[in-house]
């Protein structure tokens, strides 16, 4: 067997792993590249092998950096199954439908430019259709139910606990040749425990031969989630007091809706005032309602919420509101009194939080709060990093509000539970390879491997690595 990397090696981004098994190739997700527009811009375009040479494919989860790519591999002839769990197929007809129509707007926008240049014009990365069709090649299974992926090859998912409908992939291969049967568990991105909303991760306790690891946190802690909650109900209630609004970045699938149940719960405790909360995404209004589909993937709390308070809808509640319209979007601009504005992109590279930075971001009164990892040289990163101004629509926009960061909302495990998940295993590794983390952080992860669970094979690919196994 043959594992090459082509993504989310040494950096965060571009989850795309490829297994050669028995003449078959096989991808582990098919994500975007995120960062600097010219760079991912490059990145996304780079094709590592031709789309109909890959037999099948398993998904873990929907965020875009795993998903994001498939409809141009499927655009250059890739036919074959996309396993995943139903709620991440469900995920993904909205939101591949919604990355396909950024693609389209972005270079629509870029041409004009061009075209006034007289420059070649670019091309979308993909467009609807490949997005449509390829979401018809997606096949949903059920957690804990093993299924053939190809002859000799089974997957069986279990819950990640990150997001709706997020996996860790087990693949039991029979190489033949009368090799003995090897496991391999790639993690995808591992969820932590005791977050509400989605169950906690299932480590995959049985062990395995080859481990396809993420590290994202692996050189921190996380401060315990009521804190959290304790600390956005303080934000909220300053910037109130300031006459300000808080803005938050957030991804639209899963940070938005865990944000919402949490301010749903300050609300009903009396622990922030009686603010309006916007969420201004449509893409985050339509896979709230996809939330809403899947309640088999709730842990005990949110089931309990739902039962038991009169305001049921965990995502819905009397000062929250879902826009729907660009006119409705760029009202909020008008607001004169106080609000909460949730908004994507998470990392602020593009999408409606760019016109509420660019209209909030000079006045000391606002809050700008930060709950995801950020990618370098994005604007995100820029503002985490303590930049006086920056660059919104290609002028100089100073940075007078108040840059607030938590990671304590994060749905990715920090390095303890990343300890802990690998920990859980009775058959340790032979071969590890750790991805899905900056550099120095997946190196130093990687030696806490070594030094704190006696895992014996330990690597670091980098970009396009390939190795034999």
């Amino acid at each position: 067997m043959k594992i090459t990397f082509h993504g989310a090696a040494r950096t965060v981004t571009g989850s795309q792993h490829l297994l050669e098994i028995n003449g078959k190739r096989i991808f582990l997700d098919y994500g975007l590249f995120q960062g600097k527009r010219k760079d991912a811009f490059e990145l996304n375009r780079q094709g590592f092998c031709a789309g109909k040479s890959i037999d099948a494919m398993v998904l873990s989860h929907a965020h875009i950096d795993h998903s994001g790519n498939i409809p141009s591999l499927v655009r250059e002839g890739f036919r074959g199954n996309i396993v995943c769990t139903s709620a991440t197929r469900d995920l993904c007809a909205a939101m591949l439908m919604d990355s396909a129509h950024l693609q389209e707007m972005d270079v629509e926008y870029v041409n004009r430019k061009r075209l006034k240049n007289r420059q070649r014009p670019f091309e979308p990365l993909y467009n609807k259709d490949n997005a449509a069709a390829a979401i018809k090649q997606f096949v949903g299974i059920g957690y804990d139910r093993p299924h053939q992926l190809l002859p000799g090859i089974t997957v069986t998912l279990l819950d990640a606990g990150h997001m709706l409908g997020s996996a860790h992939i087990i693949l039991d291969i029979e190489e033949g040749n009368g090799k003995k049967p090897l496991r391999l568990v790639f993690s995808g991105d591992i969820g932590r425990v005791g977050i509400p909303i989605i169950s906690d991760p299932t480590p995959p306790v049985e062990g395995c031969d080859i481990l396809i690891m993420e590290s994202t946190y692996g050189d921190r802690l996380h401060p315990p989630y009521a804190e959290s909650e304790n600390e956005l109900a303080r934000i909220v209630t300053d910037t109130i007091k300031r006459g300000g609004s808080l803005l938050i970045p957030a991804f639209a699938v899963g940070r938005t809706q865990q944000l919402v149940y949490a301010l749903h719960k300050l609300f009903l405790a009396g622990s922030i005032p009686k603010v309006p909360i916007y969420v201004d995404s449509p893409l985050a209004t339509r896979t709230t309602e996809i939330f809403r589909l899947h309640p088999e993937v709730y842990d005990a709390e949110i089931r309990a919420f739902v039962l038991n308070h009169e305001q049921a809808n965990p995502f819905g509640f009397a000062t929250m509101h879902y826009t729907q319209t660009v006119e409705e979007s760029k009202a909020l601009n008008n607001l004169k009194t106080p609000a909460v504005i949730i908004s994507a992109s998470g990392m602020m590279e593009g999408g409606r939080i760019l016109h509420h930075l660019k209209n909030r971001l000079g006045d000391a009164r606002n809050t700008i709060l930060i709950t995801g990892w950020q990618a370098p040289n994005t604007l995100g990163r820029h503002l985490v990093d303590g930049a006086g101004e920056v660059k919104i629509y290609g002028e100089e926009t100073p940075v007078k509000a108040k840059i607030e960061v938590m990671t304590g909302f994060s749905g990715h495990a920090d390095r303890d539970e990343l300890l802990a998940w690998a920990g859980a295993m009775r058959h340790k590794p032979g071969q590890t390879f750790v991805v899905h983390g900056e550099e120095e952080v997946a190196l130093g992860f990687a030696e806490t491997l070594r030094s704190k669970l006696a895992f014996a094979e330990v690597r670091v690919p980098t970009p396009h690595e390939s190795f034999e196994v």
